[in-house]
Order: C-alpha cells, then structure tokens, then sequence
C-alpha cells in the first residue's frame, strides 16, 4: 500500500493530461470579459432554476381566463416569487481502512448516505428582493453502523442537520447606495481553492476536500453597504453572528488525536461587543482588478486557554489588512492575494500576540479548448517565531506551504465536467495531501450526477496524521427545481 501511496500524485497528473486528450480541441469562445465576469462578491447560496417543471405541468389548468390583463397579472406574480430547491442522494464507500480493533469506530466501507433537500425563494419587491432558503439532512450511514461506538456529539454534527442557508433583504437607497441586510454569503480574494483574505464566511471542513470550498462557505448573519462611484465599490460590513469553521469531530476518521478537545467559549450572537467590522474597496478595469480590504474579526483558529475557571479554547480578536488582483493577458489570469494578519495569540506562549503574512500567487490557463489549468500557491510566515509555537497545543509553523493543482476540462457541448484537483501542504507534500478526481454529468435540465475518487496522504501536519488509509469513492445524485 505504502509504494502505491506514493505513486499516487505523478498518476493523478498523468490521468489528468488523458483527460485533456480525450476529445478533439473546439473553437475557444472565452473572452477578456468573460473572465473578467465573476470579480464580483457574490454569495455561494443556490440560484434559482431557470424553469419551475411543476408550473409547465400544472399551467394548463386555469380557469379559462384567456384575456391579455389575466395573462399580464399571472405572469408578474411569476416574476415577483420565484422558488427554487434541489433533493439529493450523497453516496461514498471508503476502501482504504484496515479492521479496527475491537470497541474502537469502524470506518470501512460506507460512509455516507446522505438525503439532503433544500429550499428556497426569491421576492422581487421593486427595487428590493427577499431571498430565504435552506436546508435539511439525515444521513443513514450511522444507522446501519454501531452507533454506540460514537459519541452524541459526533452524531448529531454527521447524521442530520437544519439550517438557514439565506435570509436577507437587498435593494438601493439611492441610486449608488446599495443596503443587504439578512444571512448571507461574501466573497473576498482572488483564488478559487485556497483561503488568504476569504475571511467573512466560515467554512464545513467536516470531511476535507470531498467538494469545492464555494459549496463549503456557511451563511453569516451581517449588514452590507455598498457604494458605487465610476469603477469603484466601497463596501462596508457589520458581522453579527459569530460563526466558526464546522471541523472533524472526536470520533470521527479525520479528527487529529485520541482525546476530545476542551470546551470552547464562544463570543455571544448579536451582542454589541461581539460585533465584527469589515471593509473593501474594489476596483475594476480593462483586462485587471483591485481590491483593498481591513477587517476586525475573531480568529478563525482557537486557541488553548489556561484560567481560574480550566482549561478552554477561545477565539480572540485580530485584525487583517488585504491586497488582491487579477490581471488577464491573452489566455492568461494572474492572481494575487497578501494578508498582514495582528494580533494572533497561540496557547503555549500565553500573554504575547504574533502577527504573520500571508503571500499567494496563482496563475490560470484557458488557452486549450474546453479546458482551464490553474495552480495556486501560499506560503503563511508568522512573525518572531517562538520555537515553543512548534510543539503541542499549537503545532504552528514558521513558513506553512500549500499549494492547489486544479484541471478542468467540458466534453460534449458542456454536459459533462471531468475535474482533478490536487492540494499540498509543505513544499512536496510532505505535510500531507489529497487528489479529487471526479465527473459531473448533466443528465438533464434538472438532473445532474456526479461521481469520482478522493485520495488522501498522510503528513507531518496533526490533521493529517492518520487520514491516509481514509480513501474513498462517492456518487451524488441531485435534482433541482
């Protein structure tokens, strides 16, 4: 296993150039504005579906009102409510585990069997929209297992779950004043699959890498203005709900150690001083873009606590400048992000603050027909590093190196969507690793399946100590409506 293990990263390359030879090359139709398209701060929350299958079947049985002023009527209460929603059936059968002992959890074979629906609706109000939707899942898997096994913890974060995805309220006060009010989604940064000053929204780190980080980021409740002036936008944030990464459980195949972690003490919702303040100014022109950003947020990343009251964890405040840009030449985009983070407090050395930069460059490729080649590189140095950073709780580097191999290749006029993505942590991966290959294939205009492998590497990184033998395939069937 261990020299199969090895040749694993090369394989997925070579299966990745096989794929890009697959079909012959198609006239190339991406332009500059179409790359330039998506430098927006759009959230991840589903659209809506271009069609309602369920109006098409019923729209024959009306009451036999044919006049022009019935048929305008019927067709602006289309407009001002549109729903939207999706049912789901997730899949995955992990091949790569050894028989556990005996009385310890058994992560072999099936690991999910997830049935997920999802709901939502868009008002149109005039110049003001509502938009509400959310979700729900049970995740039969630990049903067929040996619950006793797992902790109620574990079970109620993996077997079922009902949230709020979106909630808010949009519409202009002025003709250059925009106003978001409600649980939402903010993109920050430039790069597609590595974080630097992706910051606003948390992300589900439950099972790493089985799906993009755009399907990953959870909705915070804030308020967003937004000015518009030639090519600038000045956006301005109040974060309300205090909302942290959802990671690895105690139990679960990917959490880091043998012993539950300590309690964490969380900021209270919507209390006034746990109020979080962002800023971004964003800038864009011909064939480039800019955008400037300051943020005084809690630290995504707790920290080990020592007090009168025990042992604990705790988010404490930091505050993050940001600079990112994209530039397109040709068939080119080059990307960067810098993040001068302050205030960073680390349990082994109680009482000081570090500060640290965050450095990426990433670099994109359509030049090839149906096709985009990207890579993307961060290197994260903190500060004034202390040597006792090194060691347990904190496990912190002084120079933490990740890089993100991503090819994706369209065949048969778009319907089908090969994608391989390879993520490094260290400068070969020596800090641990993991491949996605996977297929999306849309069967229909609400049909759409999607299938493949996830390979993981062990590393010197404590999260990925042990995930090496968690391989695995799955299959997600989704209808949307």
């Amino acid at each position: 296993m261990s020299g199969w293990k090895k040749k694993t990263v090369p394989g997925v390359l070579l299966a990745g150039i096989v794929l890009w030879a697959m079909t012959p090359p198609v006239a190339r139709t991406g332009e500059l504005d179409e790359v330039l398209s998506g430098f927006d701060d759009g959230g991840a929350g589903p659209e809506p579906a271009a069609a309602d299958p369920l109006g098409e079947v019923l729209s024959g049985f009306d009451d036999g009102d044919d006049s022009p002023a019935a048929t305008k009527e019927d067709t602006a209460s289309r407009d001002r409510f549109a729903p939207f929603g999706s049912l789901s059936l997730e899949t995955s059968w992990n091949f790569g585990h050894d028989a556990p002992e005996p009385g310890q959890p058994d992560y072999r074979d099936l690991s999910r069997l997830r049935f997920t629906g999802s709901l939502g609706a868009d008002m149109d109000m005039g110049s003001w929209r509502l938009r509400a939707s959310g979700h729900a899942f049970y995740d039969a898997a630990w049903a067929l297992d040996d619950r006793e096994l797992y902790s109620d913890t574990f079970l109620d974060g993996y077997e079922s779950e009902a949230e709020i995805d979106d909630l808010y309220l949009a519409g202009s006060l002025t003709p250059s004043l925009d106003l978001k009010v409600g649980r939402q989604v903010v993109v920050w940064g430039k790069a597609d699959n590595l974080r630097v000053t992706d910051l606003l929204n948390p992300l589900d780190n439950r099972t790493p890498g089985l799906v993009d980080i755009k399907y990953r980021r959870l909705p915070v409740t804030m308020t967003k203005l937004d000015y518009y002036r030639g090519d600038w936008n000045l956006s301005g944030m109040v974060l309300h709900e205090v909302r942290f990464d959802r990671n690895p459980l105690f139990n679960g195949e990917f959490f880091p150690g043998g012993q539950p972690l300590p309690p964490e003490r969380k900021p209270t919702d919507f209390a006034l001083d746990s109020q979080q303040y962002a800023l971004a100014l964003n800038g864009i022109f011909s064939g480039w873009d800019l955008s400037i950003y300051q943020a005084w947020v809690y630290d995504a990343r707790a920290h080990l606590v020592h007090s009168d009251q025990g042992v604990f964890l705790e988010h404490n405040r930091v505050a993050m400048s940001g600079l990112t840009t994209n530039i397109a030449f040709g068939n080119w985009l080059l990307k960067g992000e810098a993040a001068w983070w302050q205030g960073l407090e680390y349990g082994a050395v109680s009482g000081d603050d570090f500060d640290r930069l965050d450095l990426m460059l990433g670099l994109e490729y359509t030049g090839f027909a149906e096709t985009v080649l990207s890579i993307e590189i961060v290197n994260r140095h903190l500060m004034d590093f202390d040597l006792r950073l090194a060691a347990g709780p904190d496990f912190a580097q002084e120079d933490s190196l990740q890089t993100a191999v991503m090819l994706k290749r369209d065949f048969f006029n778009d319907t089908l969507t090969g994608k391989i993505l390879c993520i490094f942590f260290g400068g070969h991966g020596e800090d641990g690793a993991f491949e996605r290959l996977q297929l999306e294939y849309d069967y229909s205009d609400h049909v759409t399946l999607t299938g493949g492998i996830l390979l993981y590497q062990d590393g010197d990184l404590p999260a990925f100590e042990k995930i090496g033998d968690s391989d695995r395939i799955f299959f997600t069937y989704t209808y949307s409506f």
